[in-house]
């Protein structure tokens, strides 16, 4: 029987895995994509309606209201629970929960619509896209170990966030035009960076036979990636965009 076989072991495991590599990656760029769509429709059905928008909103203080402020922070409340449940969900339920989460995502970004000028939101859109198509395109393909960006980008990521709240007090517009693009440069770095990351993870757990992990890991794969692009949009729209 030896005969018949014309590939050492190594080499055809190698071709599974970059088969099942590639099927990985597909999965993870859909669901990602699925949920950008869920963000955007809800987003968008909800900022351009002018009903929908005042009811999380004081009409004396023209401030947010209690619902206002519940929607603003629930996207980072479930990402949390996301994070910490994923391991006991089944695959169908962590699917749900995250599409769930990319909702509750649109509600919280509603409000743009009502401070930048549509048009500006959908170029902000495509620069974005065009973008993360790049980044991530690169952290697939390059053959350099980008594992050392890690610790360096979650500095800056601790940064920012510091940065951010001392804003809320001093509401400098110059410190809120330096943490822009920072934060921009900083997730376009996370994209290069997580898209090399679950590629490894991948091809470390296939040759594992790591089942239980492949069977969730295009999730939470998707995730991480929806956050690079959501917040590279979000920070990008605070210097592209043309106010209302």
């Amino acid at each position: 029987m030896a005969q018949f076989q014309t590939r050492p072991y190594g080499a055809t495991a190698g071709l599974g895995i970059d088969a099942g590599l590639r099927a990985h990656m597909n999965s993870v760029y859909t669901t990602m994509s699925v949920g950008m769509l869920v963000t955007a429709g809800v987003s968008w059905a909800v900022g351009t309606s002018p009903a929908l928008l005042m009811s999380f909103i004081n009409p004396v203080t023209h401030h947010l209201n209690i619902l206002g402020w519940i929607i603003t922070f629930l996207p980072l409340v479930m990402v949390m629970v996301f994070s910490a449940a994923l391991p006991r969900l089944s695959v169908g339920a962590a699917q749900l929960f995250f599409y769930v989460y990319a909702a509750a995502m649109g509600l919280s970004l509603s409000f743009i619509f009502a401070i930048y000028t549509g048009a500006s939101i959908f170029t902000t859109f495509l620069a974005t896209a065009a973008s993360f198509a790049g980044l991530s395109l690169y952290g697939y393909t390059t053959k350099r170990n980008l594992s050392g960006m890690g610790s360096f980008l979650m500095m800056g990521l601790v940064g920012i966030f510091v940065a951010m709240i001392v804003n809320i007090f001093l509401a400098s517009s110059a410190l809120q035009f330096a943490i822009s693009v920072i934060g921009v440069l900083i997730f376009a770095g996370l994209t290069v960076y997580d898209t090399q990351a679950i590629k490894g993870e991948y091809v470390a757990n296939a040759r594992a036979g790591n089942e239980e992990w492949m069977a969730k890991s295009a999730i939470m794969g998707a995730l991480r990636l929806y956050l690079d692009f959501i917040n590279m949009f979000t920070f990008l729209l605070q210097f592209m965009g043309d106010r209302r």
